[in-house]
């Protein structure tokens, strides 16, 4: 991770420097103190988009509900499989499965399935000891503001960050490798599955296109963790999806790839889902 860490540490401080400016170009035109707040708080938003290395399965999800893609309820995983998973590879992995799916009913306003997801989630992080990753009252937090959608995705983001974040802080950087690849597995299994008619859709065949630069740097990261036994077998079950999207150019795809990408998510997913 040195070097994902340097280019981090560069940009950050690249961030500061732009946010310090900001603001003091903001007080010698004598902005309000909620101006120059509100600098920092973009300051801390770029400085998490350049710390955590993927797009957050946050962003796949927006774009299926902005071309109005029906919510479908029996395509995420059960919230009550979360009480089956008892290893620290099934745990991560479907931390991310349920990150992804809680950002899936939350973007589409199923409050109840929302909860759901979170509690979920938190037995996930529980038997990963990472209770203290995220905000104590986070679930709080996305009750009272159930019907802001906008406060919904900054909560639920921020989450993803923090966890993330922890994680790398302590030396667990190889469980947050597995926690993105369920997500992501997760996200190309949604946006693969959530309509028949996918293939018929530019929009959904643009949406699963742009998936090809995320799988290649979360292949990236996943690397430098190898020698964990963990990562080496997720390694190994992306791989043949890995190689599909490296035989795909950036701008186009063919129908038999969209196939095997559905064909392949599903596989994978049932692999991490599975309680026996």
């Amino acid at each position: 991770m040195k070097n994902l860490n340097l280019w981090g540490a560069a940009s950050l401080l690249s961030v500061l420097i732009i946010g310090f400016a900001s603001c003091n170009s903001n007080s010698k035109k004598d902005k309000t103190t909620e101006t120059v707040q509100i600098a920092k708080e973009e300051v801390e938003t770029k400085v998490r988009e350049f710390v955590y290395p993927l797009p957050t399965s946050y962003e796949i999800v927006e774009m299926l509900n902005a071309i109005e893609a029906s919510y479908i309820f029996d395509l995420a995983n059960n919230p009550a499989n979360a009480d089956k998973y008892a290893t620290e590879k099934s745990m991560a992995l479907n931390l991310g499965i349920f990150g992804a799916d809680l950002s899936y009913a939350s973007t589409y306003n199923q409050k109840q399935e929302t909860i759901n997801f979170i509690d979920a989630s938190k037995k996930m992080l529980e038997g990963l000891n990472l209770q203290s990753a995220v905000r104590e009252d986070l679930l709080q937090q996305i009750e009272a503001n159930e019907d802001n959608k906008d406060a919904l995705i900054q909560l639920i983001t921020n989450s993803f960050y923090d966890t993330y974040d922890f994680l790398n802080r302590n030396n667990r950087a190889s469980v947050s490798a597995l926690v993105m690849a369920g997500a992501w597995v997760e996200g190309i299994y949604i946006a693969t599955h959530i309509s028949e008619e996918t293939f018929n859709s530019k929009e959904m065949v643009t949406i699963i296109l742009k998936q090809k630069e995320p799988l290649l740097k979360l292949m990236e990261i996943m690397d430098m963790y190898k020698s964990n036994p963990n990562v080496a077998e997720t390694i190994e079950d992306l791989s043949t999806m890995a190689n599909i999207y490296a035989g795909i150019e950036n701008t186009a795809i063919t129908q038999e790839q969209m196939t095997k990408i559905a064909d392949e998510s599903l596989k994978i997913r049932k692999k991490i889902v599975a309680t026996k």
